[in-house]
């Protein structure tokens, strides 16, 4: 029972992810396993073809969110934060302002040592 579940569930993940050409192919697989007419294969290989885009779109979401996330807390600035400092560069080139320049730190000179006798 408990391997039948496990079959079950794994071919499930499979179909999540398989193409067009494969998903038919797995539609007719479990058609004719199950003796399914021609109207209740295609019934089925559309209920596989919704649920595989279905199941992506919601993978896809998780995956951006998840990466949204670990380059904000790597403190990353996205596509939106580098757009929006170009806008105020341009905008403070245009009014004659110079964009701010770091302070000069100042050179550290080393004393040579004096040589050992």
């Amino acid at each position: 029972m408990f391997e039948d579940i496990k079959k079950t569930i794994d071919k499930g993940l499979d179909i999540a992810f398989m193409n067009a050409e494969k998903l038919a192919q797995a539609a007719k697989d479990l058609a004719k396993e199950n003796k399914l007419n021609r109207e209740e294969a295609k019934k089925l290989y559309d209920y596989l073809v919704e649920k595989s885009d279905e199941t992506r779109h919601n993978l896809e979401k998780e995956l951006q969110a998840l990466v949204k996330a670990t380059l904000k807390k790597m403190e990353i600035p996205s596509q939106e934060d580098l757009k929006k400092l170009e806008a105020r560069i341009k905008k403070l080139e245009s009014a004659g302002k110079a964009p701010a320049r770091p302070k000069k730190v100042p050179k550290v000179v080393k004393k040579a040592k004096p040589a050992a006798k």
